[in-house]
């Protein structure tokens, strides 16, 4: 009787042992699976500027953004577009109008599961402008609370100004469809050179946006874009 027992016990013990083997080995299976990811060309364009046509008449414009994948992390990044604001000062009205190219890098920060293709990412851009800028129209100061200076309106058109800054972007991506993103991203810029007209001060840069005290400027984008795939690996 006890050699029976003992029996079913070696047997029972086998099994067990059976069964932790096959586990491991189909854990060790899955766990070195490969899953392949999209390297390609991604193109997009900013919707936010046509929103922010709609709400504010005085700004229009158009954006469009582009990255390409060089490592699993990597990507090379670049917008570009043209920007026309009109500013409204104390004493002045004036209207900017050009051009703009951006080119860096994004290092996307976020761990994907499986085959997703999600980015958390930050990035640096060196960017360039090319405007002209027109001053519609000026008060003269008379700095007194009781006569008002007098308005003039023979506007003043400068042209073949430059601007060059830096960026620091973060911002996310994800695929909400078989490659097609939506995203946004948020920039901090840093004026490196600006070039101002004659007697007076350039206050809005395409691209670059409003230039404070400080040449400093903030940056926000709303993105859908289509990645047109030349590999998987």
């Amino acid at each position: 009787m006890k050699l029976v027992h003992m029996f079913r016990y070696f047997i029972s013990f086998y099994m067990l042992l059976v069964g932790l083997n096959s586990f491991a080995q189909e854990t060790k299976m899955q766990d070195s699976t490969e899953y392949k990811t999209t390297y390609g060309l991604r193109l997009g364009i900013d919707i936010s500027k046509p929103i922010m046509r709609m709400l504010n008449s005085s700004n229009e414009g158009i954006e469009f953004v582009a990255d390409y994948r060089i490592k699993k992390n990597w990507y090379i990044a670049a917008e570009f577009g043209t920007q026309k604001e009109t500013s409204v000062q104390d004493y002045t009205k004036s209207t900017s109008k050009g051009a703009f190219y951006k080119i860096g890098l994004n290092y996307n920060a976020y761990q994907n599961w499986l085959d997703m293709n999600n980015e958390i990412f930050v990035g640096f851009r060196y960017a360039t402008s090319t405007f002209e800028q027109t001053l519609n129209s000026y008060n003269s100061n008379t700095k007194s609370d009781y006569f008002a200076g007098d308005t003039i309106t023979s506007a003043i058109n400068t042209k073949d100004l430059n601007a060059h800054w830096t960026e620091l972007v973060v911002g996310l991506k994800a695929e909400t469809f078989k490659n097609l993103f939506v995203g946004f991203s948020f920039s901090y810029k840093i004026m490196l050179s600006l070039k101002h007209p004659d007697n007076f001060k350039t206050l809005y840069v395409p691209g670059f946006n409003t230039v404070f005290e400080t040449e400093t400027g903030f940056g926000f984008n709303y993105t859908i874009s289509y990645i047109i795939p030349f590999f998987n690996k």
